[in-house]
């Protein structure tokens, strides 16, 4: 795997952390125990793969899973991950197989922290406006379709990275469009009552 195709792995992996830190975490860790697609992790992040992980891993998935949609609780949730899905990503993109091996375990970190960390900028920022918005019925419709990105991201990294990434950076932006069009109306908006 050359630097480059190891680099987009890397973010196709790391950046569905954005959305559900725990998702990419278990499934990572499943692959590389089960050895499902030639899929590795580098050492010491093949700890993923480890009985008592992958038990800690589903608890804080169905805790998460749970938090996440119901209003006001997610806005919580959202806060508390602003460390732990940044992290994830990070941890996802050095641990990947062939990316420590490529470029320095340091700089995998910062680029999948900050795969993740775009992702879960978009994610939080635009939570509370579908809140406002729908006054909360949206949160759990969202919630799920954000794990069922999750989840796809995911599966298509271990099985083709290319594409997950290319996915995850198509709905970043189509995410960054949204928001920014939602905060130009508002601001038109009360540009207009004055």
């Amino acid at each position: 795997m050359d630097i480059l195709s190891s680099i987009i792995a890397g973010f196709g992996l790391s950046a569905p952390a954005g959305l559900n830190a725990w998702i990419p975490l278990l499934a990572s860790g499943l692959a590389h125990r089960f050895q499902l697609f030639n899929f590795k992790l580098n050492a010491p992040f093949d700890m993923l793969a480890d009985t008592w992980v992958l038990v800690a891993l589903g608890i804080l998935l169905f805790i998460e899973i749970f938090a996440d949609k119901i209003p006001a609780i997610d806005t919580v949730n959202d806060m508390i991950h602003t460390v732990i899905r940044p992290a994830a990503g990070g941890i996802l993109f050095a641990g990947h197989s062939g990316v420590v091996g490529s470029i320095d375990p340091t700089v995998a970190f910062i680029l999948g922290l900050a795969a993740a960390g775009s992702v879960h900028a978009v994610k939080a920022t635009s939570r509370p406006i579908i809140t406002a918005t729908t006054g909360g019925i949206g949160n759990p419709i969202v919630s799920m379709l954000e794990d069922i990105v999750a989840v796809t991201a995911t599966v298509l990294a271990i099985v083709a990275p290319v594409v997950a990434a290319v996915m995850m950076a198509l709905i970043l932006l189509v995410a960054f469009y949204v928001v920014w069009r939602w905060r130009s109306r508002r601001r038109r908006r009360k540009a207009a009552e004055i």
